[in-house]
Order: structure tokens, then C-alpha cells, then sequence
């Protein structure tokens, strides 16, 4: 057997973007039919198996750690997420695309895992973009996820996702936005591997995936 190495994701983002049903739908392979709010911290784990059936294979343990909470928390609730932000392997940072305060969020959200929230007002400059200097040191992966895209009109999409491709470049990531009721789709629009429809979540009940 491959060895096995474990792995440590943050999930952050403002609550009700999906943080913990994409969890869930990617550790458990099913809907959460219920999704509650995410208190303090919800990890749950995925065994990925890297380049299986090939001499470089590996097994990793991965884990997930649903963060709960909000950028405008007190300074005291972002004192006790820090415990969650130690030895970290790499960052999802998950947005509403029909919200897009959710999206300027991500901003503050990430500099508070890497640590550099030393004055969290002064992300946003004057004209309404953001310093990408404060993210060009960062040697931690991350993944922008845009959740909902199918609850945008199609007219509006190209805006939304023209806004939030700039995004992704801010964080030198990559980027995928959900469309629940069809697939997922990378920014090139490309098919996520390993989730070649929706027939593998059950059908038609990926329609009726709820967010947290």
C-alpha cells in the first residue's frame, strides 16, 4: 500500500457561501441535506490517492477544516481562529458569486490565515482594487471556488465571472465556479477531474444541493 501522508486545507469564506456543503459533497461523495452554521471549526477528511496506478503513487489523508465565522468578528473571535491557521498546506477560499461582498471578503479572510491582518481596514485602496503585493511572497497553494453561478442570469454571467477571474489573478490562484445544476468548471472551462457528472452525487439531487 502507498504510503500516506496527511494534508491540511482551510475552507474560508463568509458563512452561507456553501463552505460546508462543498465539504461534505467532496469528503462524504453525497448532498448535505441539511447544512447547519459552522461553529468555531468542522474538519472533515478525504483520502486522495496522487497518480494512482503509476510508480510515483501516493496516498494523502487529506484534511478539510471548515472555518465558521466572519471577517468582522471581533478581535477576539479572530484571536481563536488563529489555532486553526497553524501548518497549513493550502487555502480554498469560497465566494457567492450573486454576492459580491463575499467575494471583496476573501481579501480579508486570506490575510488573516496568512497572518498579515495587522490593520484589516487598510486592504481596500482608494480606486477600489487590491495591493497584490501583499500575496506575492506566499508559497501556500490556493484555490478560489465561486459557488452558485447557476442562480446568476446568464446575461450577468460574463460580468461576474470577468470580476472574479481578476480575483484569482489578486491571489495567483486557480480558479473553479460551480454550476450545481449542469458540472464544475475550471476558469478555462475545462471539467474538474474526478467529477465527471452529476449522475456520481445521486442524479438529479445534485439540483437540490444546499449551502451552508
Amino acid at each position: 500500500m502507498a504510503s500516506l501522508d496527511r494534508v491540511k486545507v482551510l475552507v474560508l469564506g463568509d458563512s452561507g457561501v456553501g463552505k460546508s456543503s462543498l465539504v461534505h459533497l467532496l469528503c462524504q461523495n453525497q448532498v448535505l441535506g441539511n447544512p447547519s452554521w459552522t461553529v468555531g471549526c468542522s474538519v472533515d477528511v478525504r483520502v486522495h490517492d496522487y497518480k494512482e496506478g503509476t510508480p510515483e503513487e501516493k496516498t494523502y489523508y487529506i484534511e478539510l477544516w471548515d472555518v465558521g465565522g466572519s471577517v468582522g468578528s471581533a478581535s477576539s473571535v479572530k484571536s481563536t481562529r488563529a489555532v486553526f491557521y497553524n501548518t497549513v498546506n493550502g487555502i480554498i477560499l469560497v465566494h457567492d458569486l450573486t454576492n459580491k461582498k463575499s467575494s471583496q471578503n476573501l481579501y480579508r479572510w486570506s490575510l488573516e490565515a496568512l497572518n498579515r491582518d495587522l490593520v484589516p481596514t487598510g486592504v481596500l485602496v482608494t480606486n477600489g482594487d487590491y495591493d497584490r503585493e501583499q500575496f506575492a511572497d506566499n508559497q501556500i497553494p490556493l484555490l478560489v471556488i465561486g459557488t452558485k453561478l447557476d442562480q446568476i442570469h446568464e446575461n450577468k454571467r460574463h460580468e461576474v465571472l470577468t470580476r472574479t477571474a481578476f480575483l484569482a489573478e489578486d491571489f495567483n490562484a486557480e480558479e473553479i465556479n460551480l454550476v450545481i445544476e449542469k458540472r464544475y468548471f475550471l476558469r478555462d472551462g475545462n471539467q474538474i477531474p474526478g467529477f465527471p457528472d452529476r449522475k456520481r452525487f445521486g442524479g438529479g439531487t445534485l439540483k437540490s444541493l444546499h449551502y451552508d
